[in-house]
C-alpha cells in the first residue's frame, strides 16, 4: 500500500498543492483513526452457540458478531433499522421460500440455468471487491471533479459500513437457521409442506454467520441509493465488473435496479438466502442509503 501511494505521489509535480493535498489526507486518516480507534469493533466475539451437554455441532468460529456493538458511522445505532422477524415457520411464506431455494440453491440443481449458476459464483466475492469498482466506474464515468469524487467515495463507503453492521445486527438478534441447516432438518419446523433433504448443500461454502437478513442485498442497495440520489437518476454510464469468484467472467451495468436485483437474485441461486430474505435486506439497504445520504457531507451551498 504505501509502495503504490509513494509511486502515484512521484507522478504528480512537486509544488505548494501537492505538499497541501498530502498534508490534509495525513490530517483525514489520522483524524479518521483516532475517532475509530474505540469504536468496539475489536470486542471479543462472544456468540454462544445453541446446543445440547454434550451433543457436538460445528466448530468453526462465526463472523460479524461484533458488529453489534460497533460504533457507527452515519446511523444512531446498530439496531436503527432492524427489521421485524423472519417468516413464521409454519406459513405459506416459509414454504414458498424454503421450496425455491431446495431447488434453486442445490448444488447440482437442475432448476438452475447456467446463466443463474454464473451469477450465483460472480457474487461468491464479499466485501469492498464486490462494489468498488462499480463506484469507482461510475465516478470516471461523470467525471467528477476530485473534490466531488472524495465526497462520493466517502458517502458510499459510510453506506456500506453502516449497512454490514446494521445486517449482522439484525442477523444476531433473530439468529435464524441457513438453507443447508434448514433442508437438512425440514422434517422439525412443523410445516407439511418442507420435504426434508438429507444429503443438501449450497453451491459453495455458506457463510458463517446467521441467515436473515441477505448481507449482500443490504449492501448492495444501500450503496446504489447513494449513487441515485448523488447522480440523480437510476440510470449509470455502463460499467464493466469482473470478480475474482468467477475468473474471466465480466458483468455489465447500466442501471442501479439491475445491479441490485442481480446482486440479491444470485444469493438465491447460490443457496444462501430465502427470497424474503433478500426482499427485506433491499428494503433495510434503501433505508440506510437514504439515510446517509441526507444526513452526512450535504453541500455547503
Amino acid at each position: 500500500m504505501r509502495t503504490t501511494l509513494t509511486s502515484y505521489l512521484a507522478a504528480i509535480p512537486d509544488g505548494e498543492a501537492k505538499d497541501r493535498g498530502v498534508k490534509l489526507g495525513e490530517d483525514v486518516a489520522a483524524k479518521m483513526l483516532a475517532l475509530r480507534a474505540d469504536d468496539g469493533s475489536k470486542a471479543p466475539n462472544g456468540y454462544r452457540p445453541i446446543t445440547q451437554p454434550g451433543a457436538y455441532i460445528p466448530t468453526t468460529m462465526t463472523i460479524g458478531w461484533e458488529c453489534i456493538t460497533m460504533v457507527p458511522f452515519a446511523m444512531e445505532s446498530p439496531s436503527q433499522f432492524r427489521p421485524g422477524p423472519p417468516p413464521d415457520l409454519k406459513g405459506a411464506q416459509w414454504a414458498k421460500d424454503y421450496n425455491e431455494i431446495k431447488e434453486l440453491g442445490e448444488k447440482n440443481s437442475t432448476k438452475r440455468t447456467a446463466q443463474q449458476t454464473e451469477d450465483a459464483r460472480f457474487w461468491l466475492t464479499t466485501g469492498p471487491l464486490s462494489t468498488h469498482s462499480l463506484e469507482r466506474q461510475i465516478v470516471i464515468g461523470k467525471s467528477m471533479s476530485v473534490l466531488n469524487s472524495a465526497r462520493f467515495m466517502a458517502m458510499v463507503s459510510v453506506a456500506e459500513a453502516d449497512a454490514i453492521q446494521s445486517v449482522y445486527e439484525a442477523k444476531y438478534y433473530y439468529n435464524f437457521w441457513r438453507p443447508i441447516t434448514a433442508i437438512r432438518n425440514g422434517d422439525i419446523d412443523g410445516n407439511p409442506e418442507t420435504e426434508r433433504m438429507p444429503t443438501w448443500q449450497a453451491v459453495d461454502v455458506t457463510p458463517m454467520h446467521p441467515e436473515y437478513p441477505c448481507a449482500h442485498c443490504i449492501v448492495s442497495t444501500a450503496v446504489a441509493t447513494v449513487i441515485e440520489a448523488v447522480i440523480g437518476t437510476s440510470d449509470i454510464p455502463e460499467a464493466a465488473i469482473t470478480m475474482p469468484s468467477a475468473p474471466g467472467v465480466t458483468h455489465r451495468y447500466t442501471n442501479l435496479t439491475a445491479y441490485t436485483d442481480e446482486v440479491a437474485n444470485a444469493r438465491i441461486y447460490a443457496g444462501f438466502h430465502y427470497r424474503n430474505s433478500t426482499v427485506v435486506g433491499q428494503s433495510m439497504g434503501k433505508e440506510i442509503g437514504a439515510y446517509v445520504a441526507k444526513t452526512i457531507l450535504q453541500p455547503m451551498n
